[in-house]
Protein backbone atom coordinates (compact mmCIF):
# COMPACT_ATOMS: atom_id res chain seq x y z
CA UNK A 1 0.00 0.00 0.00
CA UNK A 2 2.63 2.43 0.95
CA UNK A 3 4.26 1.96 -2.24
CA UNK A 4 1.25 2.46 -4.41
CA UNK A 5 0.89 5.75 -2.63
CA UNK A 6 4.33 6.75 -2.89
CA UNK A 7 4.16 6.02 -6.75
CA UNK A 8 1.31 8.22 -7.20
CA UNK A 9 0.87 11.49 -6.57
CA UNK A 10 0.46 9.16 -5.50
CA UNK A 11 -0.95 12.91 -3.89
CA UNK A 12 -2.17 14.06 4.23
CA UNK A 13 -1.87 17.06 7.50
CA UNK A 14 -5.49 17.96 8.72
CA UNK A 15 -7.02 20.73 6.83
CA UNK A 16 -7.12 22.85 9.77
CA UNK A 17 -3.87 22.96 10.29
CA UNK A 18 -2.74 24.06 6.94
CA UNK A 19 -1.99 27.29 7.03
CA UNK A 20 -3.02 29.73 4.10
CA UNK A 21 -0.17 29.57 1.65
CA UNK A 22 2.77 32.19 2.25
CA UNK A 23 2.46 35.00 -0.45
CA UNK A 24 -0.77 34.44 -1.06
CA UNK A 25 -4.73 36.02 -0.24
CA UNK A 26 -7.91 34.95 -0.77
CA UNK A 27 -8.93 35.35 -4.46
CA UNK A 28 -10.65 38.11 -5.12
CA UNK A 29 -12.99 36.64 -7.85
CA UNK A 30 -13.53 33.11 -7.60
CA UNK A 31 -16.17 32.71 -10.24
CA UNK A 32 -13.77 34.44 -12.80
CA UNK A 33 -11.11 31.79 -11.47
CA UNK A 34 -13.47 29.40 -12.04
CA UNK A 35 -14.33 30.29 -15.65
CA UNK A 36 -10.72 30.70 -16.80
CA UNK A 37 -10.01 27.75 -15.15
CA UNK A 38 -12.60 25.49 -16.80
CA UNK A 39 -11.88 27.09 -20.28
CA UNK A 40 -8.18 26.21 -19.69
CA UNK A 41 -8.80 23.19 -18.48
CA UNK A 42 -10.82 22.05 -21.60
CA UNK A 43 -8.70 23.53 -24.36
CA UNK A 44 -5.91 21.22 -23.24
CA UNK A 45 -5.63 18.02 -25.15
CA UNK A 46 -2.45 16.82 -23.93
CA UNK A 47 0.15 17.70 -21.56
CA UNK A 48 4.37 16.27 -21.76
CA UNK A 49 6.50 17.07 -18.60
CA UNK A 50 9.00 16.20 -16.43
CA UNK A 51 8.74 16.14 -12.76
CA UNK A 52 10.59 16.16 -9.53
CA UNK A 53 9.15 14.21 -6.21
CA UNK A 54 9.78 14.93 -2.53
CA UNK A 55 8.82 12.51 -0.03
CA UNK A 56 8.45 13.35 3.30
CA UNK A 57 7.73 10.26 5.63
CA UNK A 58 6.39 10.69 8.94
CA UNK A 59 8.91 8.19 10.37
CA UNK A 60 11.87 9.40 8.86
CA UNK A 61 13.76 12.80 8.91
CA UNK A 62 15.44 12.00 5.72
CA UNK A 63 13.12 13.22 2.07
CA UNK A 64 12.83 11.04 -0.35
CA UNK A 65 13.59 12.19 -3.85
CA UNK A 66 12.60 10.85 -7.21
CA UNK A 67 12.39 11.69 -10.94
CA UNK A 68 10.40 10.66 -14.19
CA UNK A 69 8.20 11.61 -16.83
CA UNK A 70 4.35 13.11 -16.86
CA UNK A 71 1.98 12.41 -19.61
CA UNK A 72 -1.69 12.85 -20.10
CA UNK A 73 -4.23 13.10 -22.90
CA UNK A 74 -7.74 13.72 -22.92
CA UNK A 75 -10.06 11.35 -22.33
CA UNK A 76 -8.94 9.81 -19.18
CA UNK A 77 -5.60 9.06 -19.97
CA UNK A 78 -2.55 9.68 -17.54
CA UNK A 79 1.51 7.94 -17.37
CA UNK A 80 3.50 8.75 -14.54
CA UNK A 81 6.95 7.19 -15.38
CA UNK A 82 9.66 7.50 -12.53
CA UNK A 83 13.12 6.60 -13.54
CA UNK A 84 15.07 7.61 -10.28
CA UNK A 85 16.22 6.32 -8.43
CA UNK A 86 14.11 3.20 -9.28
CA UNK A 87 11.89 2.36 -12.29
CA UNK A 88 8.18 2.46 -11.56
CA UNK A 89 5.21 2.48 -14.04
CA UNK A 90 1.63 3.87 -13.41
CA UNK A 91 -0.58 4.09 -16.02
CA UNK A 92 -4.48 5.03 -16.40
CA UNK A 93 -6.54 4.29 -19.41
CA UNK A 94 -10.05 5.03 -19.13
CA UNK A 95 -11.43 2.70 -15.74
CA UNK A 96 -7.85 0.58 -16.02
CA UNK A 97 -4.97 1.16 -14.33
CA UNK A 98 -0.95 -0.36 -14.85
CA UNK A 99 0.96 -0.93 -12.25
CA UNK A 100 4.58 -2.02 -12.81
CA UNK A 101 8.11 -2.38 -11.02
CA UNK A 102 11.30 -3.96 -11.33
CA UNK A 103 9.28 -7.06 -10.10
CA UNK A 104 6.36 -7.92 -11.64
CA UNK A 105 3.22 -5.44 -14.12
CA UNK A 106 -0.47 -6.12 -12.51
CA UNK A 107 -3.85 -4.56 -14.53
CA UNK A 108 -6.29 -3.19 -12.32
CA UNK A 109 -9.96 -2.45 -12.98
CA UNK A 110 -10.96 1.26 -10.96
CA UNK A 111 -14.60 0.02 -11.27
CA UNK A 112 -14.10 -3.15 -9.41
CA UNK A 113 -11.67 -1.65 -6.33
CA UNK A 114 -12.46 1.52 -4.27
CA UNK A 115 -8.87 2.25 -3.84
CA UNK A 116 -8.42 2.56 -7.42
CA UNK A 117 -11.23 4.49 -8.02
CA UNK A 118 -10.46 6.96 -5.65
CA UNK A 119 -6.92 7.36 -6.99
CA UNK A 120 -8.03 7.19 -10.67
CA UNK A 121 -10.61 10.29 -9.96
CA UNK A 122 -8.13 12.65 -7.78
CA UNK A 123 -5.60 12.12 -10.76
CA UNK A 124 -8.00 12.60 -13.48
CA UNK A 125 -9.95 15.18 -11.71
CA UNK A 126 -6.88 17.69 -10.75
CA UNK A 127 -5.20 17.22 -14.09
CA UNK A 128 -8.69 17.56 -16.42
CA UNK A 129 -9.45 20.93 -13.85
CA UNK A 130 -12.85 19.15 -12.84
CA UNK A 131 -12.24 19.19 -9.12
CA UNK A 132 -13.54 22.75 -8.62
CA UNK A 133 -17.11 21.38 -9.51
CA UNK A 134 -16.40 17.37 -7.99
CA UNK A 135 -18.73 16.76 -4.89
CA UNK A 136 -15.93 14.86 -3.57
CA UNK A 137 -13.72 18.05 -2.76
CA UNK A 138 -14.42 21.26 -0.50
CA UNK A 139 -12.37 23.86 -1.91
CA UNK A 140 -10.60 27.21 -0.96
CA UNK A 141 -9.19 29.33 -3.33
CA UNK A 142 -6.05 31.51 -3.08
CA UNK A 143 -3.88 33.59 -5.40
CA UNK A 144 -0.25 35.41 -5.42
CA UNK A 145 0.88 37.74 -7.91
CA UNK A 146 2.33 34.59 -9.92
CA UNK A 147 -0.11 32.18 -9.62
CA UNK A 148 -3.34 30.31 -7.88
CA UNK A 149 -3.41 27.62 -5.20
CA UNK A 150 -6.03 25.52 -4.76
CA UNK A 151 -6.83 24.20 -1.39
CA UNK A 152 -8.78 20.56 -1.74
CA UNK A 153 -10.26 18.97 1.05
CA UNK A 154 -11.45 15.15 0.18
CA UNK A 155 -15.12 14.29 1.48
CA UNK A 156 -15.89 10.95 0.15
CA UNK A 157 -15.73 8.58 2.85
CA UNK A 158 -13.14 5.97 1.06
CA UNK A 159 -11.18 9.16 0.20
CA UNK A 160 -10.30 10.72 3.46
CA UNK A 161 -8.93 6.92 4.63
CA UNK A 162 -6.24 8.36 2.22
CA UNK A 163 -5.78 12.02 1.94
CA UNK A 164 -6.67 14.99 4.07
CA UNK A 165 -5.56 18.13 2.04
CA UNK A 166 -4.39 18.02 -1.33
CA UNK A 167 -2.91 21.48 -2.20
CA UNK A 168 -2.65 22.62 -5.98
CA UNK A 169 -0.25 25.14 -7.43
CA UNK A 170 -1.41 26.87 -10.84
CA UNK A 171 0.28 29.25 -12.81
CA UNK A 172 -1.36 32.56 -14.23
CA UNK A 173 0.32 32.46 -17.67
CA UNK A 174 -1.60 28.79 -18.78
CA UNK A 175 -3.49 27.86 -16.01
CA UNK A 176 -2.00 24.68 -16.02
CA UNK A 177 -0.38 22.67 -12.58
CA UNK A 178 3.15 23.62 -11.12
CA UNK A 179 3.05 21.41 -8.22
CA UNK A 180 0.94 19.09 -6.82
CA UNK A 181 1.45 19.01 -2.72
CA UNK A 182 -0.42 15.62 -1.15
CA UNK A 183 -0.82 14.81 2.84
CA UNK A 184 -1.75 11.36 3.73
CA UNK A 185 -3.63 10.32 6.27
CA UNK A 186 -1.02 8.86 7.62
CA UNK A 187 1.17 11.76 7.89
CA UNK A 188 3.18 11.48 4.71
CA UNK A 189 3.33 14.40 2.60
CA UNK A 190 4.14 14.26 -0.94
CA UNK A 191 5.61 16.84 -3.44
CA UNK A 192 5.56 16.77 -6.90
CA UNK A 193 6.82 19.97 -9.17
CA UNK A 194 6.18 19.78 -12.77
CA UNK A 195 9.04 20.99 -15.50
CA UNK A 196 9.60 21.62 -18.82
CA UNK A 197 5.92 21.18 -19.34
CA UNK A 198 4.87 20.67 -23.14
CA UNK A 199 1.01 21.87 -23.59
CA UNK A 200 -1.05 19.95 -26.44
CA UNK A 201 1.74 18.37 -28.21
CA UNK A 202 1.40 15.19 -30.01
CA UNK A 203 1.54 11.88 -27.56
CA UNK A 204 0.84 8.85 -29.41
CA UNK A 205 -1.69 6.16 -27.55
CA UNK A 206 0.75 3.74 -27.03
CA UNK A 207 1.81 5.52 -24.65
CA UNK A 208 -0.93 4.91 -22.31
CA UNK A 209 -1.24 1.17 -23.38
CA UNK A 210 -2.33 -1.16 -21.11
CA UNK A 211 -1.95 -5.00 -21.44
Amino acid sequence: MSKFLFSLLALLLAFSAMAQPKGYKAVTNASTFRTNYAKAAANTQSIKSSFHQEKNLSMLSEKINSDGLFYFKQQNKVRMEYTKPYKYLLVINGDKILIQDQQKRKVYSAGDNKLFKVINNVIVDCVQGKALDSKDFQTKIYESDKGYCLDLVPQAKEMRKLFTTIRLFIGKDDFSIDQLEMHEAMGDTTLITFVNKQLNTAISDEVFAVK
